[in-house]
C-alpha cells in the first residue's frame, strides 16, 4: 500500500471514476492485500468483524458484470435498459471487481445481551460496510487505480450465491469496480462543493 500520501490527500484522490480499462498498475497480490487489512481493521459494532469480500479477476470478473448485465435485461423496462447496458459494459472492460457482504451470523457470536443491542441497531453494521468499503477504494486509488461503487443487488444476487459458492448468512451490499483510468472522474464533471458553512458546527471554542 501506498506509504508516502497522507490519508487527507488520499480522501481527496479517491473519486468515482467510470472509465476503466483491463489493466492494474499494481500486482494482484496487492489488490487482495489492500482488501484483506480492510477486513481486518475497519471498525465494526463490538468487533464482530461482520464485513466479508470476495475479489473477482479476470473472467471471474467479466461473468459477474454478464450477470448484471442478464438481471437488467429481464428487470428493466427496454428504454431503461438501453442506458444501462451500456454502463454494464464499461464495468466488464475493467479489470477486477470486489464484492461486499454483510454475515448475519457474527452478531450471534456475541453475548446475549450485546447481541440484542446489535439486532436493535441494524444501520450499525451498514456502518461498518461503508467503512470497509471507502478504506479499500481509497487504497486502491491512492495506487492509481480507477474505481467506483456499484449496487445491483439484489437483482444478481442469487447468481452470485450460486457461482461463488456464497454463505447463505452473507448477505451482498455494494460492488467496487476497478481498473487503470481511461478518463477523468465523472467523466470529466467537476466535483462542486456547497459553502461549508453551516454544514459544520463547532461549540466551545
Amino acid at each position: 500500500m501506498a506509504s508516502t500520501t497522507s490519508f487527507l490527500d488520499a480522501t481527496k484522490i479517491r473519486r468515482s471514476i467510470i472509465a476503466i480499462k483491463k489493466e492494474s498498475p499494481i500486482p494482484d497480490k496487492q489488490i487482495i492485500d489492500i482488501v484483506e487489512h480492510a477486513i481486518l481493521h475497519a471498525p465494526s459494532p463490538f468487533h464482530i468483524q461482520s464485513c466479508r469480500a470476495i475479489v473477482l479477476f479476470k473472467n471471474e470478473h467479466e461473468k459477474l458484470w454478464d450477470f448484471a448485465r442478464e438481471s437488467a435485461q429481464e428487470t428493466m423496462p427496454p428504454a431503461l435498459f438501453t442506458t444501462i447496458e451500456p454502463k454494464v459494459a464499461g464495468f466488464r472492460a475493467g479489470y477486477g471487481t470486489v464484492l461486499f457482504f454483510e454475515d448475519s451470523e457474527s452478531a450471534k457470536q456475541l453475548p446475549p445481551q450485546l447481541a440484542g443491542i446489535c439486532a436493535k441497531y441494524p444501520e450499525w453494521n451498514e456502518h461498518s460496510s461503508g467503512m470497509n468499503q471507502y478504506i479499500v477504494w481509497t487504497a486502491l486509488a491512492t495506487e492509481g487505480l480507477g474505481c467506483s461503487l456499484q449496487h445491483y443487488q439484489p437483482g444478481i444476487s442469487a447468481r452470485v450465491a450460486k457461482e461463488w459458492n456464497v454463505p447463505a448468512e452473507w448477505s451482498l451490499r455494494a460492488q467496487l469496480v476497478f481498473g487503470t483510468p481511461d478518463g477523468p472522474p465523472r467523466g470529466g464533471v467537476d466535483k462542486v462543493f456547497k459553502p461549508i458553512d453551516g454544514r459544520v458546527k463547532v461549540y466551545g471554542e
